[in-house]
């Protein structure tokens, strides 16, 4: 539920991006340089082009980048070579120890020890491997750490099961990883499940029914696909030019799907020089009309026309051509269809033992996200040359696609900073529905100065994108909220110097929780988001079991069954406490569980004894108690089904003088001897239009609502 809240609110001066690359006159007379910091790297091998040997001494004027054909300054150039590397002092170095968690990494390096090595990373999806092919890969990694592992080679272990995990960080000790690598193929429940494309070479009969697994096999490929693009992020800090050996059984996507993680994981793979060398762990296989031995025996006619063939043949196709996209991609290589994985090795220390960075900056400005084409040029003549294609230019937040944006949104909620584009204010409270279980209404609220408003007619117009989560004490999700609101408000009501306030809720059991809200504008893409610990109380030993204490400025006609929502009236929570003269401040609470009176003497058996719940309000400036409420008492249980008492106030402020006021609640269960005397602040504010002839008032007795009992 969205409110506007009539609050005096203070607008804020908008501080919009520069463009970069750009020199701006200011009204002042002064310049403003706009500068672009995103340097593109891109890694060049020279070859002779009959001998294919490595080519060495070249220098900056000899090359020439252009991007769509268009010709770019190089700003950075220099050569690396293996037979140059300096021999470490430590045997393991820092590099993936601040991403995934797991690494065994202790001993940091410096950067510039890195200089001339060759860095690769070994990943190994056991999610979408059978037995048979983690053995293949493992026999075939401890092949080559034995016999082929150069002193210049740093080596670092990854995998994918249950969790992401770095087993072990670049290190030059064949022990170590040898070790390490081993423990894949005797490790027991893990890499053994069905993945995504296990049995993508078994037989299906087209013309009979077939499951439809396409949603559960897209929702693994973007696990695969997040996996891979933590990986490459954790690895961005590293400058040197890093290639990932990626053991797979095979990834699919239906159609487009899965389009917006593909991208986001190539795009972090070349941000970070990683070159990814994907390695089909099924090696060599025979494709039949029948299958093979893990499915039955088919049924109708596939076996004899050609279409069960055929449907084998698209599934195989299908599961390597993300391997593909994600290796040409990024200036790797991929390797299927052969049961020897040593050519992998091989390439990946043939690519890397010497190579040219250039980096330039991009002439082209616009943040479109397009693909820019790259070609490198050699004035030399017989030297042959080896990069990535290109890349995907940064795209602003109206060039972002449905799924980029989305793909935005999880990624700033996973994020452990907040963002801090716009203010985002959050509060939660709390309602016992019965002895395990809570109601947890939560509101947001966000300043309309902030929100760019489109002016349509008579209406002001603007969409947020609001998406939050809710993490037990184990760090499992336990509530979700994802909405897009549309506002379209009366220009009358002036929605920028408001506030605009989203309510949503929870049931949730007991206990401590993290609470994270997102809020997006989707005229610029800022945005903003909240995180707050909360906790549930467990209320069966409280003396006086009591709900949160909301506070109201407004009441909204609603027909839902909630805590909130009293004679078809629903309390909009003010989480700001900010009140103006010409409103009311309705307070709104529950007592369970209250102690019953004793009996009567003459009381017939069985009859239902009443409560004694005492209420008051106090409000105090300073040291000076300046209104106290009448006392409101209740008798008798209002809510029934939760053995609750529910009391409503309604506190006229007319009479109170603008500033800052202390409200203390007085709570007395005097059946039980019990009390509570909860505290918050408030603040009273001037009308924003006092009219002329208004008399002043005084605040008028506290009536009891009509679920609160009687005086």
């Amino acid at each position: 539920m969205l409110a506007l809240l009539a609050l005096n609110t203070a607008g804020a001066l908008p501080i919009s991006a520069q463009t970069p690359g750009q020199v701006t006159s200011t009204p002042q007379g002064g310049f403003v340089l706009k500068a672009n910091a995103e340097l593109v790297l891109t890694n060049v091998v020279a070859r002779d082009a009959k001998t294919g040997e490595l080519v060495k001494g070249l220098k900056q004027s000899d090359f020439k980048i252009y991007e769509n054909g268009k010709e770019q300054a190089i700003d950075t150039f220099d050569f690396e070579s293996v037979d140059m590397a300096a021999p470490l002092q430590e045997a393991t170095v820092s590099g993936l120890a601040a991403g995934p968690t797991g690494s065994k990494a202790v001993v940091v390096a410096k950067p510039e020890e890195l200089r001339n090595h060759r860095l690769i990373v070994m990943f190994f999806d056991l999610t979408s491997m059978q037995p048979e092919d983690i053995e293949r890969s493992v026999d075939a990694a401890k092949d080559f750490l034995r016999t082929k592992m150069q002193p210049a080679d740093l080596v670092a272990l990854v995998s994918l099961g249950d969790t992401l995990t770095v087993d072990q960080d670049f290190t030059a000790d064949k022990n170590a990883l040898i070790n390490e690598v081993g423990a894949y193929n005797g490790t027991e429940g893990q890499g053994f499940a069905q993945g995504t494309n296990s049995n993508t070479n078994q037989a299906e009969d087209t013309t009979a029914y077939t499951p439809d697994e396409s949603e559960y096999n897209d929702l693994n490929t973007d696990r695969e696909l997040f996996a891979l693009r933590a990986v490459s992020q954790s690895l961005a800090k590293i400058n040197e030019k890093k290639s990932l050996l990626y053991f797979s059984g095979g990834i699919s996507r239906d159609g487009i799907e899965n389009e917006a993680s593909l991208r986001a994981a190539i795009n972090a793979a070349v941000r970070a020089d990683l070159a990814i060398y994907s390695v089909d762990t099924r090696g060599l296989q025979a494709i039949g009309p029948l299958g093979d031995a893990s499915t039955g025996s088919m049924r109708g006619q596939g076996a004899f026309n050609g279409g069960a063939l055929l449907n084998n043949m698209n599934q195989n196709f299908d599961t390597q051509e993300v391997m593909d996209r994600l290796s040409s991609d990024t200036g790797g290589k991929a390797f299927f269809d052969s049961n020897d994985f040593m050519p992998a090795f091989l390439q990946v220390q043939k690519d890397t033992s010497a190579y040219y960075a250039i980096g330039f900056h991009s002439s082209n400005l616009a943040r479109d996200g397009k693909y820019r084409k790259l070609v490198v040029k050699i004035d030399r003549p017989g030297i042959k040359l080896e990069f990535r294609p290109g890349y995907y230019a940064p795209a602003d937040f109206k060039h972002s696609g449905k799924e980029d944006r989305e793909q935005e949104l999880q990624d700033e909620l996973a994020s452990d900073l907040p963002a801090t584009d716009i203010a985002v204010y959050m509060d939660a409270m709390y309602f016992r529905l019965d002895a395990n279980r809570y109601y947890m209404p939560v509101s947001l609220v966000v300043p309309g100065s902030q929100i760019p408003f489109v002016n349509g007619g008579d209406k002001d117009k603007a969409t947020l994108d609001i998406i939050g989560a809710v993490i037990d004490e184990a760090k499992r999700p336990v509530g979700r909220v994802r909405q897009t609101v549309p506002l379209k408000l009366d220009a009358s009501l002036q929605a920028r110097q408001k506030n605009i306030q989203y309510n949503t809720s929870f049931n949730l059991p007991p206990g401590k929780y993290e609470i994270k809200f997102l809020v997006r504008e989707n005229e610029t893409g800022r945005m903003g988001s909240f995180i707050a610990d909360v906790t549930l109380p467990d209320l069966k030993k409280s003396p006086l079991k009591m709900s949160s204490v909301v506070l109201a400025s407004q009441r909204e006609p609603s027909k839902k069954d909630d805590p909130l929502v009293h004679n078809g009236q629903e309390y909009v929570p003010n989480i700001s406490h900010v009140f103006r003269q010409d409103q009311h401040m309705y307070l709104l609470y529950e007592v369970y569980d209250p102690s019953r009176e004793k009996a009567a003497e003459n009381e017939p058996k069985g009859s239902k004894l009443g409560v004694d719940l005492l209420s008051s309000l106090e409000l105090i400036q300073g040291s000076t108690k300046v209104y106290e409420t009448p006392i409101v008492q209740a008798k008798s249980v209002n809510v029934e089904g939760r053995d609750a008492v529910s009391i409503e106030l309604d506190v006229p402020l007319s009479g109170l003088k603008p500033g800052q006021y202390v409200c203390q609640l007085n709570v007395i269960d005097d059946a039980g001897g019990s009390f509570a005397f909860p505290r918050f602040a408030v603040l009273v504010r001037e009308p924003a239009a006092q009219p002329a002839a208004a008399p002043a008032a005084t605040p008028a007795a506290v009536q009891p609502s009509s679920t609160g009992g009687s005086e």
